[in-house]
Parts: C-alpha cells; sequence; structure tokens
C-alpha cells in the first residue's frame, strides 16, 4: 500500500529563459557545469578562463566553448558573457566573486560560498552595490527530490520534525600535498563535504539555535572529520557528519511524529526518497539528468526578473549556514592562514 502524495515538480530548466554563461576555473566541478548546464537548460557555456592559457583552451575545445581566456580578469571581461560561474578552491571564492561583481556580472559561487561569514558579507555587500545577481551553488536545494521533500515537510505530511540525520564522507586523504588536506586552499571536511549536511538541516530546520561539534583534525591541521549537533528551540536536533578518510553511508533522514522521510545516498545529488506514516511506506523516483542545470535555471529566472537573490537560497541562508560552520571550525580548532 502507498501514500497518496501530490508533490509538485522542479521547474524545467529547458524552460528558463537563456542565460550566457563563464566558467572561473576550469577544475573537475567546472568540467560538470560545462556538460550539464547546456545539455539540461537554456543556459549556454560561451567562455572559460584559467590562469593558465593551454589549460582553458584544453577546457574549450573539450566542452565546445567558444572563447578561452588565459586569465581571470580576461573571462569577467568578456562582453559575451552575462553570468559567471566561480569553480576555484574555496579560499579564492570571496576574490574572484568580487572580480567579477565588479565588472558586472551575475555571479554563482560554488558551495562552501566563502571561507567565512565574513567574507560572504563582503561579496554580498558588493553585489548589492553593484546591483547583480549572486548566490551559493548549492546545487541540492533546486533538485527535484529536495523539491518534493521540502513540500512534504511544510505541509506536515510527517508531523512535526524531531530528528534530522545527514552525513557525507569520502576517502579523500590520499594525497598530502592535495587542495583538500591544503590550509592555505580551505582544505578539509567541513568547507567541501560537511557544508551539505549542514546546508540540509538549515534548509529543513533553520537556523539552529546552539552549535555544538567534535572533530578530529589531519597532520596539516585541516579538519579530517567532525559531527555537528545542531538545536532547535526544545524538540528537534539534527546530527550532521562529515569525513575525509572514509566512505559513509551518505543519506540523510527527517523524522517527524508523524513519520519520516529517508533519502537515499547520495542524499545532496538527484536520487529517491521513501516516505513512511505508519505501516505504509511510498518510495519516490523524480526523473532527472544531470543536477547541475537546476541551480543554472533558477539564477536565469531571477536574472530575466530582475532579481538580485533566490528565495530558495538567499544571502541570509548563505550567512546563516557559513555562521554555524564558523562555530563548527571554532570549536574543532580549524584557523585558516591569514584569519
Amino acid at each position: 500500500m502507498t501514500l497518496p502524495l501530490d508533490l509538485p515538480t522542479a521547474p524545467d530548466p529547458l524552460e528558463a529563459p537563456p542565460l550566457r554563461w563563464g566558467i572561473l576555473g576550469a577544475g573537475g566541478i567546472a568540467r560538470s557545469f560545462a556538460r550539464q548546464v547546456p545539455a539540461h537548460s537554456s543556459g549556454q557555456v560561451v567562455a572559460v578562463g584559467s590562469r593558465d592559457r593551454v589549460r582553458a583552451q584544453a577546457f574549450a575545445d573539450a566542452h565546445e566553448i567558444p572563447h578561452a581566456h588565459g586569465s581571470y580578469a580576461e573571462l569577467v571581461a568578456d562582453e559575451d558573457v552575462e553570468a559567471v560561474y566561480v569553480a576555484t578552491p574555496h579560499s579564492e571564492h570571496r576574490d574572484h566573486a568580487l572580480l567579477a561583481i565588479a565588472a558586472g556580472k551575475h555571479v554563482l559561487v560554488e558551495k562552501a560560498f566563502a571561507r567565512s561569514a565574513a567574507e560572504a558579507r563582503e561579496v554580498f555587500t558588493a553585489a548589492r552595490e553593484q546591483g547583480v545577481f549572486v548566490m551559493e551553488a548549492m546545487w541540492t536545494r533546486f533538485l527535484p527530490h529536495m523539491v518534493a521533500v521540502r513540500h512534504l515537510v511544510r505541509s506536515g505530511a510527517i508531523g512535526e520534525v524531531v530528528s534530522l540525520q545527514a552525513d557525507h564522507g569520502q576517502r579523500l586523504d590520499g594525497d598530502p600535498s592535495g587542495r583538500l588536506l591544503n590550509p592555505a586552499l580551505a582544505g578539509g571536511a567541513l568547507l567541501d563535504l560537511g557544508v551539505y549536511p549542514i546546508s540540509f538541516a538549515h534548509d529543513i530546520l533553520g537556523t539552529p539555535d546552539s552549535v555544538l561539534a567534535s572533530g578530529a583534525l589531519a597532520e596539516t591541521d585541516v579538519d579530517g572529520q567532525e559531527t555537528v549537533l545542531l538545536r532547535y528551540g526544545s524538540r528537534a536536533l539534527a546530527v550532521c557528519s562529515a569525513t575525509l578518510w572514509a566512505r559513509t553511508p551518505n543519506r540523510a533522514a527527517i523524522s517527524g511524529t508523524e513519520g519520516t522521510i529517508e533519502i537515499d545516498g547520495a542524499f545532496w545529488a538527484p536520487t529517491a526518497f521513501t516516505v513512511t506514516r505508519g505501516d505504509i511506506q511510498t518510495t519516490v523516483r523524480p526523473r532527472h539528468e544531470g543536477g547541475f542545470q537546476y541551480e543554472a535555471a533558477e539564477v536565469a529566472r531571477c536574472v530575466a526578473d530582475g532579481r538580485r537573490e533566490s528565495d530558495t537560497l538567499s544571502w541570509d541562508d548563505t550567512l546563516a549556514v557559513m555562521t554555524t560552520m564558523d562555530e563548527v571550525r571554532r570549536q574543532v580548532g580549524v584557523v585558516y592562514p591569514g584569519e
């Protein structure tokens, strides 16, 4: 027996207004964006910029992008580019977002949005002054399964939420000189992996009343793993975990007084979920391809409407997540160079 569920669907990215993108950075996540946005939305990727012109050209050739730039300054100055996707290490997000904003471009900044809430505020202040759109690229918030999950929670389908659990663990400590273990690049589990469960908790339950974190540091003094307990009012608790040292189930669960929602791993990517009320279960498998196109389409819609931020992931939402992660870092003992 299944539950009668009347679920909303995510807006079709192919129906979003067209938007011409420039990609700042030519790494792995930039490749996913370059493949998925043109394939599954109305957006076009018209330029890519790297500090190495040869690398930029190779990236452009691989993804049929018309313009390749050997500097980030050249990319943001490209007149064909309407919006810039910042896909560089966390340590560079603030400066690269500010570079694009100063050039009058709309900006989508990879998560984590910056190293700290203070850096995020700098970016949002500049965007407000320049009159451009800015959003964190937390793609999970725009995926079809999360559109449905939020609706179920907010409609009271599982009653009052009292417990949330989410984990993100990957074995990513193989290269001791790599980005993820480098404090100068704002490495560590939290900003790369932990941001997903923490942002998920914020999405479902809002800003916590208190944060309690425990973690362990890698040899380079970045966080190798942490578990975070978020308290909401007198009843609700969220447990968010991240690690660079092991692949975990990467699932999420929301438990309420009338039922539960269990999201398959990887919960932050396009996936299925199961709703349980009493003895009745229903598994929902939203149809999807790609994933990055949903956040890109949200930017396009907001830009076309003359908006500076998204209702689904506002500036205040990003600042709240960054503030929580600042407190986690404080308790775990992670300080980045220059802080």
